[in-house]
């Protein structure tokens, strides 16, 4: 339930539309529903302007189309489930018919409503190897209204692929970089806009990477200015944030 519809509840109430029981009983569940595995947070979608979102990994099967049936019962906004897979997707169907996969981000996407596409976010990833994690990205900000472009295998390596693209990077009003191996890709491209510029590791890349750590200091230790670091593969976590970066000085319709 989100600020809008709780304004709507309570008018009923006070126009007597509908019963004072039935308006508590809608308020009673309006904080989270507890399902006895966990406390399904209603009021997010009120304080952050986005539902909450399933992380589906280490959830079963079960667990995870009963949080979503839920969540989409109570809110009027598009409702994600991240690292989730197949299995995980045809029980969702079962339950919620016009739900999405997505194969390469592993997400589960529920639509509703006309879909906003507000800004401009650029992800960019270095290698084919790392669109997994740009992918989930990209859905991210798609789902939470933002409009999202792609720029894909632009990589140091062969620097002249991106530097043939420098329309897009000027274009944009963020840019979220996906990089691998040594993670240089965050610190070139951070050099060419005035943009934020949100880096993500990847786990790609041969024994000396050590499953992102290399880039992920690479990053961190990036001499360009503006430029931001999540976590290694948290493709959800920089789609978020580019998402709240875009939509400031946004005037909702």
């Amino acid at each position: 339930m989100n600020e809008k519809r709780l304004r709507q509840l309570l008018d009923g109430i006070q126009q007597n539309k509908i019963s004072v029981d039935a308006g508590i009983e809608q308020l009673r569940s309006l904080p989270f529903d507890d399902l006895g595995f966990a406390k399904i947070d209603h009021h997010r979608q009120i304080r952050q302007g986005f539902p909450e979102v399933i992380y589906s990994e280490g959830k079963t099967t079960e667990q995870v189309v009963a949080i979503m049936e839920k969540l989409v019962e109570k809110s009027d906004n598009n409702i994600l489930a991240t690292r989730a897979n197949r299995e995980m997707y045809e029980a969702v169907t079962a339950k919620i018919p016009h739900a999405e996969y997505h194969e390469l981000s592993r997400a589960i996407v529920v639509r509703h409503g006309e879909q906003a596409r507000r800004g401009h976010i650029l992800v960019l990833s270095a290698g084919t190897s790392d669109l997994p994690v740009a992918e989930e990205a990209v859905i991210t900000a798609e789902v939470m209204g933002n409009h999202v472009e792609r720029l894909y295998d632009t990589g140091v390596a062969g620097i002249h692929r991106l530097l043939s693209q420098k329309d897009k990077l000027f274009a944009a009003r963020v840019l979220i970089v996906v990089a691998g191996m040594e993670g240089a890709l965050a610190s070139v491209v951070g050099g060419l806009v005035d943009k934020p510029v949100i880096a993500v590791p990847t786990s790609i890349g041969y024994g000396a990477s050590f499953g992102g750590l290399a880039a992920l200091l690479s990053m961190l230790n990036s001499c360009a200015s503006g430029v931001g670091v999540v976590n290694i593969d948290n493709g959800f976590g920089a789609g978020y944030l580019a998402g709240l970066i875009n939509k400031l000085g946004e005037v909702e319709v």
